[in-house]
């Protein structure tokens, strides 16, 4: 089994990003900035070597991260 790469709130981010949530939305909820947002889902989308946020959340969920 592989290791989680992801910090627990890139989990946190990517979740709410995979159900369809803009960064504003998330940025709300979790009480952040749109730009902390931002960079916690370019540091997963790098991570999981995906092409987007939606692709990460599927990778994520694939591999049992979220």
């Amino acid at each position: 089994s592989e290791t989680d790469p992801l910090t627990d709130r890139e989990r946190q981010v990517l979740r709410l990003a995979g159900d369809g949530l803009p960064s504003a939305s998330i940025a709300a909820e979790l009480h952040l900035s749109e730009g902390t947002v931002r960079n916690y889902l370019s540091e997963a989308i790098t991570k999981l070597g995906a092409a987007n946020r939606i692709d990460a959340a599927r990778i994520a969920r694939a591999k049992g991260f979220l």
